[in-house]
């Protein structure tokens, strides 16, 4: 693997992650209370950027490859397994923390 696809698994992590771990919208735009479709819709974007990037990666490195839905079945659930942690943080440690 090279360096670069390394740095966008940390990207994808990273964007899996932010949705739940900053009380703003896409970290900019303050909210009072953030529910779930804001997280779905972070998520989304998240996943938007890093397949974008993903796909620029592989066109400076040769020719993309077709993909068929298998392919983006697995990304989509290794983005959800990514954004684990915090999806955990969030709603079981940090709500039964709070009280």
């Amino acid at each position: 693997m090279t360096a670069s696809m390394y740095i966008l698994l940390l990207l994808a992590f990273i964007f899996a992650n932010i949705p739940f771990l900053t009380p703003r919208l896409l970290g900019i735009f303050p909210l009072k209370r953030k529910h779930f479709g804001h997280h779905l819709f972070e998520l989304f974007v998240g996943f938007g950027i890093t397949a974008g990037l993903a796909r620029l990666l592989e066109s400076r490195a040769g020719s993309v490859h077709p993909q068929d839905w298998e392919f983006y079945a697995v990304v989509v659930c290794l983005y959800l397994i990514f954004a684990f942690p915090a999806f955990v943080w969030r709603y079981f440690w940090h709500g039964r923390n709070r009280e």
